[in-house]
């Protein structure tokens, strides 16, 4: 695919805004659209244009990328504007699902001459922002192979495998996140009652072992109280559960997955969470301190 490869862009949320400016300004001809008009509007003062409809979106596009919630409303999307699909056109979905949804997505596409891609990213609003997601892309290699050069204008793509492996690499990425923001938040609680400088200790640690972007941001967000939304808690809890899910599938037992899940369950259902960074599961632990 060339930069005069049109695409249509579905879901201009906090990760999705980003995404279709960052193809756009790599002078890719995009065309968007929200479920909520406002959300895609700001996206026209980058050249993108606003459509009314996901079919109105979709229509003699060679390229799909939607990033919408989970994988039942990328299917039913999928489904609404399947009359508007061009043959021979790829569906990029970049939302976290399961790996079987994706395989049956892929299936449904195949049925209308259309190749489907399952790329999740990783990196939160701010990779989105500065187009350094890692893109983790399961399906048909020839069809990556096309779609790899757009993606690039978003971050890092990697073929992991078929149809499906997209989704279990992200599962895998989210399992290691979510059990991450729960010792960060340990460590980050240990070092503030112990009276050691929580920032000093993140500058102490880089580079070594113990270092990751988790800890550097996100121990930022714990110390600092900014809970404002990168990564929402109930998307992190959607995907855990997810990740659990499969591993059922797979005859799998992961305590440390299980573990941070209920947690991040009883920040989201009990304390008021849903909508607050995934970091703020910090405040799950003070609420425990009591």
């Amino acid at each position: 695919m060339t930069d005069t490869t049109k695409i249509a862009f579905l879901g201009t949320g906090l990760m999705g805004g980003h995404m279709a400016r960052n193809l756009a300004q790599a002078g890719h001809p995009v065309t968007a659209w929200n479920r909520t008009r406002a959300k895609a509007e700001p996206l026209a003062a980058h050249g993108v244009t606003v459509a009314d409809s996901a079919g109105e979106a979709v229509d003699r596009a060679d390229l799909v990328i939607s990033i919408l919630a989970d994988g039942p409303t990328t299917a039913q999307v999928m489904r609404d504007v399947a009359d508007h699909l061009r043959d021979g056109a790829v569906w990029v979905d970049m939302c976290s699902s399961k790996p079987e949804e994706a395989r049956a997505q892929e299936a449904m596409l195949a049925e209308h001459g259309v190749a489907q891609i399952d790329a999740p990213v990783s990196g939160g609003t701010r990779g989105a922002d500065e187009a350094t997601l890692a893109i983790m892309a399961g399906g048909d290699a020839a069809a990556f192979a096309r779609v790899a050069p757009v993606l690039k204008a978003m971050g890092r793509p990697v073929h992991v495998g078929p149809a499906g492996s997209g989704q279990l690499a992200k599962l895998a990425n989210q399992a290691i996140v979510g059990v991450t923001i729960g010792v960060v938040a340990e460590a980050m609680l240990l070092l503030q009652k112990g009276g050691a400088d929580p920032a000093a200790v993140r500058a102490a640690l880089k580079g070594g072992f113990a270092d990751s972007i988790v800890l550097q941001q996100h121990g930022a967000r714990m110390t600092e109280g900014d809970f404002d939304p990168g990564g929402l808690s109930r998307l992190q809890l959607k995907d855990l559960d997810n990740v659990l899910h499969e591993a059922r599938t797979l005859g799998l037992s992961l305590p440390q997955v299980a573990g941070v899940r209920d947690r991040f369950h009883h920040f989201v259902h009990d304390m008021d969470g849903a909508d607050r960074d995934h970091s703020g599961l910090y405040l799950e632990l003070l609420a425990r301190q009591d």
